[in-house]
This record gives structure tokens, C-alpha cells and sequence, in this order.
């Protein structure tokens, strides 16, 4: 991690998740619309609400078919993880960020349902003072919180292509 020669934070180089529906997938189709490494670790038989996880996802299988293995490992593997979410979490998403803190990592949250203008740039900021190379990206599954993939998405391009002085 470290600086580049600019003197600039170096960018995430990679962005994981557990290929949920939902943000997890936003994150991943993100990744590989920009060509940024993606990957992260699945449930075992790569099991997901809409069925197998597609294999265009470069994702490894945990031991279990559990999510919270899962989870876990995505926390564990990462500098960081940023949690979209709209209006309130629970479940999977709550464990994230549990998960996360007891663990020490950086963890932040963003709820979509409450976009501010400055957003991207408080998320591009958290990422610099991290240095965050490796983002675990977490949320809500689709069938839970419907239009979470579509605004994670917007989010996501947001924080990655916005106006220089922005972008990590």
C-alpha cells in the first residue's frame, strides 16, 4: 500500500464481495465493467437467492455452504469494507458490520436511502485515509431491499469515476 510516485494513495486494486443479489452482485459487475480484479469467497455449491452463482464471478467456495463463513472470510481478507444499505440493516448486513468491528477493520456505511451530494467523496476519503487496496462491498440482497443493485451501481461509479480530486 503506500503511496504512488504522485504522491497520490495508491487505488483499490481489487473489490470482493459474497455475490449475493444485491449490492454484493453491484459490486462485482462493477468491477468487471471497469476492470478491476474482483473475487471473494462464496458459500460452498456457490449458492445465492436467484440460484448458482454465475461463473463469469471469479469467486472462491468456502468450506460451508454458510453465509456467515462467508462473510467472515470477505471481512478477514480485505482493508476494509464499505456496507450499502437504504434506511436500516439487519440480518447478514447487521453481521457485517459487526463482524467487522470486532475484528478491527475499517468499516463504513452508507445509506443510499439518504444520498447526500458529498457521499462519494466521504467513501473516496475513507478509502485514502485506510488505504484500502482490497474493498469487501456488502449489503442487502436484492429480494430484501428491491432497487439496492441499481443504486449501489450508481454509487459505485460515483465514487470511482467522479471528478479527479475524487477518484481512488
Amino acid at each position: 500500500m503506500g503511496k504512488t510516485g504522485q504522491g497520490r494513495p495508491q487505488k483499490v486494486a481489487r473489490i470482493v464481495s459474497g455475490a449475493q443479489t444485491g449490492v454484493d452482485r453491484a459490486a462485482l459487475d462493477f468491477a468487471r465493467s471497469r476492470a478491476i480484479d474482483h473475487g471473494g469467497w462464496v458459500p460452498r455449491g456457490r449458492i445465492a437467492e436467484d440460484g448458482p452463482i454465475p461463473a463469469v464471478y471469479r469467486v472462491t467456495e468456502t468450506e460451508t455452504g454458510k453465509y456467515r463463513e462467508r462473510t467472515e472470510r470477505n471481512v478477514l481478507d480485505s482493508d476494509g469494507t464499505l456496507i450499502i444499505f437504504e434506511d436500516r440493516i439487519s440480518g447478514g448486513t447487521a453481521f457485517t458490520r459487526l463482524f467487522a468491528l470486532e475484528r478491527g477493520k475499517p468499516c463504513l456505511m452508507v445509506d443510499v436511502g439518504r444520498d447526500k451530494p458529498d457521499v462519494a467523496e466521504a467513501v473516496c476519503s475513507w478509502i485514502r485515509r485506510h488505504r484500502i487496496a482490497v474493498l469487501n462491498v456488502a449489503g442487502p440482497r436484492e429480494s430484501q431491499n428491491p432497487g439496492i443493485y441499481a443504486k449501489s451501481l450508481a454509487l459505485l461509479e460515483r465514487v470511482f469515476h467522479g471528478p479527479k480530486k475524487e477518484q481512488v
